[in-house]
């Protein structure tokens, strides 16, 4: 009698849940995810960058970009094509080694393989990092 009892006030309890859902307005949760990830330095994309995205995450880190470019700092241009989606501790550095004598980022994106446009990924670094 216990198990049918608790199966029974589950179900009920799931069907509340379930008409609560469709009765209520869906809020949105977008300032909270912001606030939430924000001390980690953790910024949304702009709607322009949301468009290149697609075109930006296509790096392999193969490293012709780095030889192509004659870059050498604290942040290899591989580690830079990819640094602004995972490694949001480094922005700082990537952001810091594109600036003043700048590398190449012509010849370098035209050596790479999958035609990764670096001068586009490295404006999204500097405006991430800038805050």
């Amino acid at each position: 009698m216990g198990r049918t009892d608790s199966l029974a006030k589950l179900a009920w309890a799931y069907g509340l849940h379930l008409t609560r859902r469709r009765l209520t307005r869906p809020r949105s949760q977008l300032a909270t995810l912001v606030a939430t990830y924000a001390p980690d330095g953790i910024r949304p994309l702009a709607p322009a960058e949301r468009e290149m995205h697609p075109r930006l995450v296509g790096c392999i880190n193969c490293g012709l970009c780095a030889l192509a470019a004659g870059r050498l700092g604290k942040t290899r241009l591989p580690d830079l094509a990819s640094s602004y989606m995972r490694l949001y501790a480094r922005l700082g550095d990537a952001s810091i080694d594109i600036e003043g004598d700048e590398p190449d980022l012509e010849a370098a994106s035209a050596a790479c393989p999958v035609g990764l446009p670096l001068a586009d990924v490295a404006t999204v670094v500097r405006r991430l990092a800038a805050g």
